[in-house]
């Protein structure tokens, strides 16, 4: 006869595995969950005498199940216990017990020792009180403390990838020896690999945490618009926000380096653009580094982001300033290059075509060839700890490549270095841009929104921007739900504001589908990547608009306006 009813919640099949096999061998009966908001589902049809989760998990994680669990009448009584192998700081474990977990349990754990927690923690149940969460008067406590315990793993996941890196770098090619052309290209073609594959681990990383970083800016957007600005609140949520902000740059160059951060390309005067940013470079540089610009003859355009080629610009001087000890000299010059097939075929990195060239010389210390092999990698520095990123110069590398050009490096010990970018010339002349016009104050209760999340955290907190905003909003959290509200509403949607990568089939098929049933229904999809990185059939269709995350409400409210504005 079964000694009770356990929920396990865990995302990982080895872990539900191993909870189950112990936990049957002592008589308990158990239910597997995968993530916090099927398990509150299961929770709610009961009965259980305990629940055992893990903390990071999709859709729903450990600490908003717990929040969940004892907030609901029914299953506060029940034991909450963590079982968790990446939260493990004592900050964490205090910050589960005020949720009113009753027992934090790090992985692994010695079988016997887990068994013994257990029955300590069901013995407790009824000769004494349940736990029950702290009070927390206002949201932004939840926030803050829930803001850094995702803080802390964002800084685990940061040395976890930071490891990687340092594993890659160790890694080294037998190379062939046989031909010297050869041995050369090979290496360089190692070296592309190499970066591709980190740029996908560092696009991946920083996808997920702009999921995150768009729940945590958007409850304290709007708990800011909420509190008087007289109101001590007010200030720790804006220092949540600012927290927000930076973690956000620093996804956004992560992006910048795998190419999945794309900023609309226009045509930019190459001499003109770097002449107009050479009064604030010598600024940024200080007084005790002279800065010589040397403009080419008779260059043209290129096709690149007006941002982008401030990021270029910014990182290289900055680079070729820490490079210099004391007073110096950075040179930025402009020219013309072009490269054919057979200056190509040794050089993996190059395409043939015709170039404008930008480069940035320092006579700063410079660099050896271990260096210089590595110095294009992200988290890669020879600063001090805590004086540098390491992502300036990835930085660099993603946004020329994304732009379909190219960046070499030519540097000695005690001889400085020079930086050259090549980026296509263009021959068409800037197109003019009207400024944008202010977005008008949102309608009331007009206009339906259908919105598709399959974020539970970001499903909620966008609805509830959205009907701040004055729309009518209809909620689903995967596809099919979507399609069956739909098909159930007494009139028309008029704009459906969806994700892109989601289970059953992405949020573009879907669009598709329900413009059969609504011919002029406006669409506007989100993601933690860049539109522009998004390809087959994730790529959003012509008439299509596109915002991503993480997102303000200003900026928000401005797409949706202009979604619902634009021609069919």
């Amino acid at each position: 006869m079964s000694k009770g009813r356990i929920l396990i919640v865990d995302d990982n099949a080895e872990n539900l595995y191993f909870l189950r096999t112990l936990l049957e061998a002592d008589g308990y009966e158990t239910v597997p969950a995968p993530n916090g908001a099927e398990a509150l589902s299961l929770a709610r049809q009961g009965p259980f005498i305990l629940a055992i989760s893990d903390i990071l998990m999709p859709v729903m994680d450990g600490f908003a199940l717990c929040r969940e669990w004892k907030k609901d009448g029914k299953l506060k009584s029940i034991p909450f216990v963590f079982y968790t192998a990446t939260y493990t700081d004592d900050r964490d474990r205090k910050f589960a017990l005020g949720l009113g977990a009753d027992e934090f349990i790090i992985k692994p754990q010695e079988p016997d020792s887990f068994r013994q927690t257990i029955g300590e923690v069901l013995r407790r149940v009824g000769s004494a009180p349940a736990q029950v969460p702290q009070q927390t008067a206002e949201e932004a406590v939840y926030l803050r403390q829930y803001n850094e315990a995702l803080v802390r793993k964002l800084e685990s996941k940061m040395e976890q990838l930071g490891k990687t890196v340092r594993e890659l770098q160790a890694e080294k090619a037998e190379v062939l020896k046989s031909q010297k052309e050869r041995e050369s290209l090979q290496s360089q073609l190692y070296q592309a690999q190499k970066m591709e594959a980190i740029g996908r681990l560092s696009g991946g990383v920083a996808h997920d945490f702009n999921n995150m970083l768009s729940v945590i800016m958007s409850y304290a957007d709007i708990i800011l618009r909420r509190t008087d600005p007289s109101d001590p609140l007010s200030f720790d949520v804006q220092k949540i926000l600012g927290a927000a902000r930076r973690s956000a740059d620093l996804t956004r160059q992560l992006l910048a380096f795998a190419r999945k951060e794309t900023v609309p390309p226009k045509a930019v005067d190459l001499n003109e653009a770097v002449g107009a940013m050479a009064p604030f470079l010598q600024r940024l540089l200080g007084e005790t580094i002279e800065l010589s610009w040397k403009p080419g003859d008779g260059l043209g355009q290129v096709l690149i982001g007006p941002t982008h080629l401030d990021q270029i610009l910014t990182n290289l001087c900055v680079n070729g300033r820490d490079a210099i000890e004391g007073t110096g000299r950075i040179v930025i010059e402009t020219g013309a290059a072009a490269f054919d097939t057979a200056y190509c075929a040794l050089h993996a990195d190059h395409f043939p075509g015709e170039y404008w060239r930008l480069s940035v010389t320092d006579n700063g210390k410079g660099m050896d060839q271990d260096v210089l092999s590595k110095v294009f990698e992200p988290f890669f520095t020879t600063k001090e700890t805590g004086k540098g990123t390491g992502l300036g110069l990835a930085t660099v590398y993603g946004i020329v490549q994304q732009n379909r050009g190219f960046v070499t490096v030519k540097s000695e010990p005690g001889r400085g270095a020079t930086f050259e970018v090549y980026l296509p010339r263009h021959a068409e002349k800037p197109a003019r841009t009207a400024p944008p016009a202010p977005a008008p104050a949102a309608p009331r209760h007009q206009t339906t929104i259908l919105l598709v999340e399959d974020e539970l955290s970001i499903l909620r907190v966008t609805t509830l921007i959205l009907e701040d905003l004055g729309y009518n909003v209809v909620s689903a959290s995967t596809p099919g739900e979507a399609l069956s509200l739909s098909q159930a509403l007494p009139g028309e949607v008029n704009l459906l504001l969806s994700d892109v990568v989601m289970p059953q089939m992405s949020g573009l098929e879907l669009g598709r589908k329900l413009l059969v049933l609504f011919p002029g229904l406006k669409r506007l999809y989100m993601s933690g990547y860049a539109a522009g990185s998004l390809s087959g059939p994730d790529a959003p269709d012509e008439g299509a608009r596109f915002i991503m995350k993480p997102f303000t409400i200003k900026e928000l409210a401005e797409k949706v306006h202009e979604a619902l504005k634009a021609p069919h």
